[in-house]
């Protein structure tokens, strides 16, 4: 199976949101780089934590948290940890996130599960990787209110499609309007994302486009792929958080 098409600007916003290690060596059997083809882009809004070194233990007593873990986040996974498992699963993360950003959707919140999840729990998520989520979900909440210009709270069509543009996504605009369409009520009214939206849609495109970057090894925008590959590349997006 063939796909043609560039993925994008080959300049990538500095706050671009990184998606963790675990994903990349879990599904990842390729080199290529979440942004800008194999380079390392960490910058972001209050910096980004890095998967795969070994971290020592929190400065503030909760064993498992990077160095220097601001207190709110560590308080924030505390409050919701009551077996103190060390663990917390979809439900207990929706509450933990509402503590800092909004009360995310269920859908939402499985999907930052697969994304996030522990190497030793795929279904919950431990201290590094609730850190680590918390981190990406301050980029994506700095690009959403980059380009909600009218500081409305909500996002439409076009300043979708800037926002992922600005992280190297240029979407073609028959999947953008299949992509906004998911969030169609019905009701005729233009279709605007709020955050949660936001943060699913934006999830999604990266984390395909990063899977189609890792088959793309001459950074042509073209790859060949078989049926067995596009299936494993597309179908976890699909079924692990519905």
């Amino acid at each position: 199976m063939a796909s043609n098409g560039k993925h994008g600007s080959p300049s990538y916003a500095p706050s671009a949101p990184s998606l963790p290690e675990s994903y990349r060596q879990q599904y990842s059997q390729g080199s290529g780089g979440f942004y800008g083809y194999g380079q390392q882009h960490s910058q972001g809004n209050g910096g980004s934590y890095s998967y795969g070194q070994q971290q020592g233990p929190s400065s503030y007593g909760h064993s498992g948290f990077p160095p220097g873990t601001d207190p709110a986040v560590i308080s924030s996974f505390q409050m919701v940890d009551r077996d103190r498992s060390g663990f917390i699963d979809d439900n207990e993360l929706q509450q933990a996130l509402s503590s800092g950003y909004q009360r995310f959707s269920l859908r939402t919140i499985r999907l930052l599960i697969f994304l996030f999840k522990s190497p030793n729990d795929p279904l919950r998520v431990g201290p590094k990787e609730f850190a680590a989520l918390w981190t990406c979900l301050g980029q994506w909440r700095g690009i959403f209110e980059r380009y909600d210009k009218d500081r409305s709270g909500k996002i439409d069509l076009m300043e979708l499609r800037d926002a992922l543009y600005s992280l190297g996504l240029a979407i073609p605009p028959s999947v953008l309007q299949l992509l906004i369409s998911k969030y169609d009520d019905g009701s005729g009214s233009r279709v605007e994302l709020n955050f949660d939206s936001f943060v699913e849609c934006g999830m999604i495109v990266k984390g395909l486009t990063d899977k189609f970057k890792e088959r793309d090894l001459r950074y042509t925008g073209s790859a060949t792929i078989n049926y067995d590959t596009f299936m494993s590349m597309v179908i976890p997006f699909l079924v692990s958080y519905n």
